[in-house]
C-alpha cells in the first residue's frame, strides 16, 4: 500500500530569496488569472459552435511562447507556472462535474502558492537539532526550522504564504504494509458547540473557542484597516495585522485539533461520529427582500460558533489517524439522536428537557443529553443504513410515538 503524506514546515528566506517568491507567485498567479480569462472569452465565442476546446496541454505550448517574449515570466521557473495552469484545468473540471462553482481569478494575498513537481530538482536536508534546508530551483538553499525526518521519497513541494511567513509543504510517499485491524473499543461522539465533543464513554470535551477569543481584538484591527488609505503602507500594515490574527486563530484550532484527534485514536478502535452537514447548518438567516428572515443576529452568532469549532478538519484528522492505527471512521445519519432514548428507544422531543439535560418520557431514564446522543451514534454504527450509501432516518408519523434506535 502506498501511504502519502506532507511535512510542513516554516521558511525563513533572506530578503533575496524573499522577493524572489514573490516574484514566483505573482507570476503563477498572472497566468492563471490570463489563462482563465482565454478559457472564459473563448467559450463566450464559440458557445454556439462546435470545435475543440482549450486544453491544458495547448495553453502549456502557448505559455512558452508567451515566456520568449515577456521577461519577468522567463524568470520564473517552468513548472509552477504549468501546475498553475494544471490547477485551472482541474478547477473546470470540478466545475463540469458538478463538485464545484465557476473558476475564480486569483488575488493577491490570498493565493499565494506555488508548486514545484519534479522531484529530481528538489531536496531536503537537516542542518541542525531543529533546522534544516530546502533546495528549490532559481531560488537555492532556504533555510528553515521545525525539523522533522522525511520517511519517504519525496514527491513535490508547495510554497505557501500567510500572514507574511512562508511555509513549504514537502509530499512524500513510500510503501507500507496494511494495518492490522484494531482491537481497542469503540466510541460514538457526539459534537456540538456547547460541547465540543461528548463521548458515550462519559467524557466530555470543552469548546475551544479560538474565534470567539479572538473576536474582540479583530474588530479592533478591521476598524483599523477601514479607516487607513487604499494603497498606503500604514494600511498594507493593518491588513497584515488582521491577518496574523486569524493566522493564530487558525495555527490554535488546528493544534487543539491535533492534540484531541491523536489521544482518541491511540484509544479506540472504532470512532462513530454524525454525518454533519456544515454547509447548511451555517447557512444565513438573512433571507430575502420578499421574505425576510427572522433572529438573522442570532443565528449568525450561532453559524459562527458553528464555524469556528472546526468540525469537519477533525473528522479528517480522525479518519487518517485512526487509519494508521488498523481502526476505521464511520460516519451515521444524524436525525434524531438527541431526541432518542439510549436505553429504551423513545423518540420523542419532549425528552430534552433543556440543552443539558435528557429525561425520557417514556422510561424515565435521565442522562447528560450530548452524552445520550453519543451512545445512540455509536448504536447506529451497527445499523445497515449508512450515510455513504444515502439513506436517511425518517421522522415519526406523530412526535410522542415510541421507536427502537437504529
Amino acid at each position: 500500500m502506498i501511504q502519502r503524506k506532507a511535512n510542513i514546515y516554516r521558511l525563513y528566506p533572506d530578503a533575496e530569496q524573499r522577493l524572489a517568491l514573490a516574484r514566483i507567485a505573482g507570476a503563477c498567479r498572472a497566468v492563471y488569472n490570463l489563462a482563465l480569462e482565454q478559457r472564459r472569452d473563448w467559450w463566450q465565442r464559440h458557445k454556439d459552435r462546435t470545435g475543440k476546446s482549450i486544453s491544458f496541454a495547448g495553453q502549456c505550448r502557448e505559455l512558452t511562447d508567451l515566456r520568449r517574449d515577456v521577461d519577468w515570466l522567463r524568470e520564473a521557473p517552468i513548472h509552477p507556472l504549468q501546475q498553475a495552469l494544471r490547477d485551472l484545468d482541474r478547477a473546470y473540471q470540478s466545475f463540469f462535474s458538478g463538485r464545484s462553482g465557476y473558476p475564480s481569478p486569483r488575488r493577491k494575498g490570498l493565493h499565494d502558492s506555488f508548486r514545484f513537481p519534479d522531484p529530481a530538482s528538489l531536496r531536503v536536508e537537516r542542518t541542525g537539532k531543529k533546522t534544516g534546508r530546502i533546495k528549490l530551483p532559481k531560488l537555492g538553499w532556504v533555510a528553515f526550522r521545525g525539523w522533522y525526518a522525511l520517511p519517504g521519497m519525496i514527491r513535490n513541494i508547495t510554497l505557501s504564504r500567510r500572514a507574511g511567513q512562508w511555509f513549504a509543504s514537502v509530499q512524500w510517499e513510500r510503501e507500507v504494509e496494511g494495518s492490522v485491524p484494531s482491537s481497542l473499543p469503540a466510541v460514538g461522539i457526539d459534537m456540538g458547540v456547547a460541547v465540543f465533543a461528548a463521548m458515550s464513554n462519559g467524557e466530555t470535551v470543552a469548546p475551544g473557542d479560538f474565534g470567539k477569543k479572538a473576536m474582540r481584538a479583530l474588530r479592533k484591527a478591521q476598524r483599523a484597516v477601514s479607516r487607513k488609505k487604499k494603497g498606503s503602507a500604514n494600511r498594507r500594515k493593518a491588513v497584515r495585522r488582521v491577518q496574523t490574527l486569524h493566522a493564530r486563530v487558525a495555527n490554535a484550532r488546528k493544534d487543539f485539533l491535533h492534540k484531541l484527534s491523536t489521544t482518541i485514536a491511540k484509544n479506540h478502535g472504532t470512532v462513530v461520529v454524525e454525518a454533519l452537514q456544515v454547509r447548511s447548518m451555517s447557512a444565513s438567516a438573512r433571507g430575502s427582500v420578499e421574505e425576510p428572515g427572522r433572529n438573522v443576529r442570532q443565528k449568525a452568532g450561532l453559524n459562527r460558533s458553528i464555524l469556528d469549532q472546526g468540525w469537519r478538519m477533525f473528522r479528517t484528522l480522525l479518519g487518517y489517524k485512526l487509519a494508521d492505527r488498523g481502526g476505521k471512521l464511520v460516519e451515521v445519519p444524524a436525525a434524531y439522536t438527541s431526541q432518542t432514548c439510549s436505553v429504551c428507544g423513545r423518540v420523542d422531543p419532549a425528552n430534552r428537557a433543556n440543552q443539558a439535560r435528557f429525561v425520557c418520557t417514556a422510561c424515565g431514564h435521565t442522562e447528560n443529553a450530548d452524552i445520550n446522543a453519543a451512545k445512540n451514534i455509536l448504536r447506529r454504527a451497527d445499523c445497515p443504513l449508512k450515510p455513504v450509501e444515502g439513506h436517511r432516518i425518517r421522522r415519526p408519523n406523530e412526535a410522542g410515538s415510541t421507536r427502537r434506535a437504529a
